[in-house]
């Protein structure tokens, strides 16, 4: 039981003596003193999702989770909760207790009984991994399901392997979402070649008929220069580089990867900054001749 501050003092409105307590099990908020019931049910403090690690089932937030397409059940389904109490908060019978854990056992494996289901499971783990893998938002894993799922539901996994789908799926994402990772980011993460990634990403275009934007190489130069470490001017040379050749048209139908990391070397070579094309190259994930190729590119074209 716990002690609940009531009105002034916290004191019983009938004798005015006796403290107010709350019995958490049964609900009820009655004076100490004499006994007065002041309120027959509180609201429930427990939380009001599943739990699926320790951590989680410790929680006592009240509000839950919000339904997920990432999930396999959607977060839509119940289970039997893991304490041992009647509708009263009453502890239950040894007998009673055998049959509950019993039904919470086949309940549970119900829940995954259907092979859609299994299979769901099994993909959402794997996308689960990738999202902290490759530092993902909400948003890109929830469109990633949205996209596996109307695969599914077309019977493209039937034959296929399910890792290399979901990557599929999670690179269409971060197409449509201009999330700035590349194919070869994506089949990293999930430890599969990049060609089956590819071809499974070919296959949800054609069937899906997904429209995919063109990725903006703008977008990619924060990334690259984060991680071949440049400064924060060489930066924003690049970026005013690549607006000037949107503007005349010369970045159309490049590689936006190569794109980026012409810019960012052609920025280097301006301000003084001693990084290397390997370094660049390195950081953006291409070779060094495209470098070279898309940098005289620039150089010529914007006459710097």
């Amino acid at each position: 039981m716990t002690r609940e501050s009531f009105g002034s003092g916290g004191r019983c409105p009938r004798c005015g003596k006796g403290p107010m307590v709350t019995d958490n099990t049964t609900g009820e908020m009655f004076c100490g003193g004499c006994g007065f019931v002041l309120t027959e049910r509180v609201e429930e403090s427990g939380p009001e999702w599943r739990s699926f690690s320790k951590e989680e089932h410790e929680d006592r937030s009240r509000t839950g989770t919000p339904t997920s397409l990432a999930m396999h059940d959607m977060g839509l389904a119940t289970i039997i909760g893991p304490a041992d109490k009647d509708a009263s908060g009453k502890p239950l019978s040894a007998s009673m207790k055998s049959t509950i854990e019993r039904l919470r056992t086949w309940d549970s494996r119900s829940q995954v009984h259907e092979p859609v289901d299994r299979n769901f499971r099994q993909a959402f783990s794997e996308l689960d991994r990738l999202k902290d893998k490759l530092a993902l938002s909400d948003a890109v894993i929830e469109k990633t399901a949205y996209i596996y799922r109307k695969a599914l539901d077309k019977g493209l996994v039937r034959g296929r392997s399910i890792p290399g789908l979901v990557a599929a799926a999670l690179y269409a994402a971060c197409r449509d979402t201009e999330t700035p990772r590349t194919l070869t980011d994506v089949a990293n993460g999930i430890n599969i070649k990049r060609k089956d990634v590819a071809r499974c990403y070919r296959l949800l275009l054609r069937e899906l008929d997904l429209k995919m934007p063109v990725v903006d190489p703008i977008k990619c130069v924060a990334r690259i220069a984060s991680k071949a470490g440049l400064s924060e001017k060489t930066k924003r040379k690049a970026l005013q580089i690549l607006k000037d050749a949107a503007e005349i048209e010369i970045s159309a139908g490049k590689d936006p990867m190569g794109l980026a990391a012409a810019a960012l070397y052609l920025s280097c070579v301006m301000n003084g900054e001693n990084k290397t094309q390997k370094d660049v190259a390195q950081a953006a994930g291409v070779t060094e001749v495209t470098i070279r190729n898309r940098y005289k590119g620039l150089k010529e074209s914007l006459k710097l």
